[in-house]
Formats: structure tokens, C-alpha cells, sequence
């Protein structure tokens, strides 16, 4: 996987799009049944959630994209957000989910995938199950009885709880399910159309946008005057954005003009 966020969006290059006709646009609600995680940032053995929900999880979510539940060979290094959701540049589109209220609240909870067995022992990266084990760690033999593990052991995850609102738009007439599931714990998350607007295009001018938008997938072309960024897997969001250029308004929200995953790069 990526290193750094540089290599993140160095894989996310993006060319210059062609314009899309989007007829409609619906803001969604997505209900949180269960707890959520993400692991947007990693402290430690600390693991936290940040208070949003990509448009890249939503899409492969929403059915719209699909990926295998097993990568294999090369393609354990490297993601495939490109072959799996630049087909759909001119069928569909959303955006970012943010919090409803701008208040999301979180759960904490530890983890402990330690052997359940009478003994054990940390070692470098390893789980000794019997002392034998831990003597042929220390005179420096290669023991048969476990391997090394490159995932976390113990931590804490900080989850976005139960009952937490976010709201999104949805370009695109694709028909919606009433539940999908979210996630690295595949947490199930209700739809809910609230409304839905007609798509009008704005001219060149200077424009503001105040939930998030997917830094891969705005227009390349595009001025942006100000924002707040934030720095998260696999690529960055924006929020409070001035932008100038073209615009796409849908009711009281105006975002950047022929927006699509990963700005409709082949």
C-alpha cells in the first residue's frame, strides 16, 4: 500500500475530464446502525475514526464498484480505485458524507487478538504460545510453532458511534438500497432520500462550498482560493471551500463543475 500521502496521490493522478451531464442530484442521509471504523490515522496502538464517511467507501458500498475480498499477486501493492470507479465518471457520482449536525460522537473500544492459550509471551512482532518457544527466540533459532504477524495485536479504535446522521449528494438517477454496509467492519448504515434537485450549471465565477469534497476528483483546472484540508487515506477531503470556476448548483449547494471519480481519468 502507499507509504506516504505523496505516493497516495501520486496513484490518484488525474488527466483533464470531458464535461458531464448530470440531470439530478438527491441529498441522502445515511443513519448509522452499527459503530464505523476507518482507520483514518494511526497513534501508536491508537486507531481513530475520522468524522466522515469517503465517497470511495460509499461507492464501492452502494454496489457501484466492486473489488475482490482477496487481493493476490501484484495486486496486493497497489490500489485499484481507478479500474473500479473511473467507468462510472459519466453514470453517477457523491460526494463525501459529513456530519449531519456537525457533531459526530464517537465510542472507544480495545482489542485484544492475543492467543487465548494458558501461556504466551510477546516477542519482536511474534506470539510465543509455550516457553520452549521463547527459549529458541533468545538462542537466536527460528521456532515452528507460530509466525510472525504483521498486523496489531492489542490497540484501541475510536469508532463513529451508533445513531450518528451524515448527509450526502448523490449525482445521477442510480437506483438506491435501503441499508449498506460500511467499512472495515462492514457496518450497516440506513439510506434515506431527504430531497432532490435539479442540476443547474453556474458560469466561471467565484463560488464557496462548505461540505467536502475529494481532492482527486474536483476538475484539474480548478482555482481554489481557500479551504481546510483534511489528510486522510487514500486521499485528502476539503471542506469549506472558495473555488473559482465553473459550478454545478443543486438547491442551496454548489460544488465544482463536472466533479467524478478521480476526475474521469481512463
Amino acid at each position: 500500500m502507499p507509504r506516504n500521502q505523496n505516493e497516495q496521490l501520486n496513484l490518484l493522478t488525474k488527466t483533464e475530464s470531458p464535461a458531464i451531464n448530470f440531470q439530478k442530484a438527491r441529498l441522502i442521509e445515511l443513519w448509522c446502525a452499527e459503530p464505523i471504523f476507518f482507520a483514518s490515522r494511526e497513534l501508536s496502538d491508537c486507531y481513530y475514526t475520522e468524522g466522515v464517511i469517503g465517497n470511495y467507501a460509499l461507492a464501492y458500498a452502494l454496489g457501484w464498484a466492486r473489488s475482490p475480498y482477496r487481493l493476490t499477486g501484484t495486486s496486493t501493492g497497489k490500489p485499484t480505485y481507478r479500474e473500479d470507479l473511473t467507468p462510472l465518471a459519466h453514470e453517477c457520482y457523491v460526494l463525501p458524507a459529513w456530519s449531519a449536525d456537525g457533531n459526530v460522537k464517537y465510542r472507544f473500544e480495545r482489542f485484544n487478538a492475543l492467543s487465548d492459550s494458558y501461556w504466551y509471551a510477546m516477542t519482536n512482532n511474534r506470539v510465543a504460545t509455550s516457553r520452549q518457544d521463547i527459549h529458541a527466540v533468545r538462542r537466536g533459532e527460528k521456532p515452528s510453532t507460530f509466525r510472525p504477524s504483521n498486523f496489531p495485536q492489542t490497540g484501541k479504535l475510536r469508532l463513529i458511534d451508533r445513531g450518528n446522521c451524515f448527509h450526502t449528494l448523490i449525482l445521477g438517477d442510480r437506483e438506491l438500497p435501503e441499508y449498506i454496509r460500511v467499512g472495515k467492519f462492514m457496518s450497516k448504515v440506513r439510506v434515506r432520500i431527504i430531497d432532490e434537485y435539479a442540476i443547474s450549471y453556474l458560469p466561471d465565477g467565484e463560488h464557496s462550498y462548505h461540505g467536502l469534497l475529494n481532492t482527486a476528483d474536483i476538475p484539474q483546472n480548478l482555482a481554489l482560493l481557500s479551504f481546510d484540508l483534511l489528510s486522510i487515506p487514500p486521499v485528502s477531503l476539503i471542506k469549506n471551500a472558495v473555488f473559482q470556476g465553473a459550478a454545478w448548483r443543486m438547491g442551496d449547494y454548489i460544488i465544482p463543475a463536472n466533479s467524478s471519480f478521480l476526475g474521469g481519468s481512463a
